[in-house]
């Protein structure tokens, strides 16, 4: 006698905290069956970076149409969906208020139960579909545009920050930066580009470490090379000549790069030590740097520490990773109510 196959349990992810507009449905938090994106970046790139009203008006214009391009891709209905999760926090509260509505008013026709997830947490859930067997306890270290964290997890649901930033994020260092020496938005891809081939040694920055933390400090190597920039220009002021004939733009975006990369690198091997945890992995949009990738890994290595970053498409803004999140709460009991608010500076519990 066949036995009846088990159910796979089915989340629908929402996400919209920025410029990103996607939709995606997981299978028992780990299968992907659909991952669709809809992104602002060509929009903004005439602006030199993120305008919220344009994102919250262009969020309003895909939500719907990326919903269904998700469930017709994923092959179900909205009935068979068992909860929706969406992203709640942080980011743009006129853009996660799109993404909210929408899984509210998709919860509430369709009686489905609704899941916020804070988008760090879905972040380190995008590990989960880089690699099924991966599971807590490990390190993460968290590196976006707006948070440079060091996560402790424990469980599915159960996080300690143990480090953060003080200042400027890792990704808004990078932003800053590029946009100093013309590489324009968005910054940091921009700049890694531009570091190609260049020496890394080029030029010397400061970095910042407190004696009794392991939190993060950018702000002092971001006005660094802001006054090395300044200087090289005045060097070839009167001569009418660019900057660049003096160190290289490889040269400078190498070395700046590195400069963060070193420090990112640093404490979280650090971290793992200190707090015993032989497993690091990585999340976040600045994760998708291949040279930031390359340094973990050479690293972790080096140290015996097992090491894992999600592929680029997992590193950046998706639904996949809400999903994923989402249905390790779901799997816990979580079940928000609608009264379930947008929080532009989410605490991760």
């Amino acid at each position: 006698m066949n036995e009846t196959p088990i159910k796979p349990c089915l989340i629908l992810g929402i996400e919209s905290s920025c410029d990103e507009t996607a939709a995606a449905v997981v299978a028992d938090g780990r299968r992907i069956l659909s991952n669709i994106v809809a992104t602002q970046v060509d929009v903004h790139q005439v602006y030199g970076g993120v305008v919220p009203e344009i994102a919250s008006r262009m969020h309003v214009e895909a939500i719907l149409p990326v919903i269904d391009q998700a469930l017709k891709q994923a092959d179900v209905a909205l009935k068979d969906i068992d909860a929706i999760a969406v992203t709640h926090g942080p980011g743009l509260v006129g853009a996660l208020l799109v993404g909210l509505s929408a899984a509210k008013g998709l919860a509430a026709v369709a009686h489905k139960p609704l899941i916020g997830v804070h988008h760090i947490a879905g972040h380190m859930a995008a590990n989960y579909l880089a690699d099924k067997s991966w599971d807590p306890p490990y390190l993460c270290l968290v590196v976006s545009g707006a948070h440079s964290h060091l996560v402790v997890v424990n469980d599915y649901e159960q996080f300690n920050v143990i480090a953060r930033t003080r200042d400027d994020a890792a990704g808004e260092a990078f932003d800053k930066i590029a946009r100093a020496i013309g590489l324009g938005y968005p910054g940091g891809p921009l700049l890694e580009k531009a570091a190609l081939g260049g020496n890394p040694h080029a030029l010397t920055f400061p970095q910042t470490n407190f004696a009794d933390s392991l939190d993060f400090s950018f702000s002092g190597l971001k006005t660094a090379a802001l006054n090395q920039l300044n200087r090289l220009k005045q060097q070839v002021e009167l001569s009418g000549e660019d900057w660049t004939t003096i160190v290289s733009l490889r040269d400078f975006a190498a070395s700046y790069q590195q400069a963060i990369i070193d420090v990112l690198v640093a404490r979280a091997i650090l971290a793992a030590q200190t707090h015993h945890m032989k497993r690091l992995a990585v999340a976040g949009g600045v994760s998708a740097n291949r040279c930031l990738r390359d340094n973990l890994a050479a690293s972790a290595q080096q140290a015996g520490i097992e090491f894992l970053c999600p592929p680029l498409e997992f590193c950046t803004d998706n639904a996949a990773m809400i999903a994923s999140a989402g249905y390790y709460a779901f799997e816990n009991g979580t079940n928000d109510t609608f009264d379930l608010n947008a929080t532009a500076t989410l605490e991760l519990a």
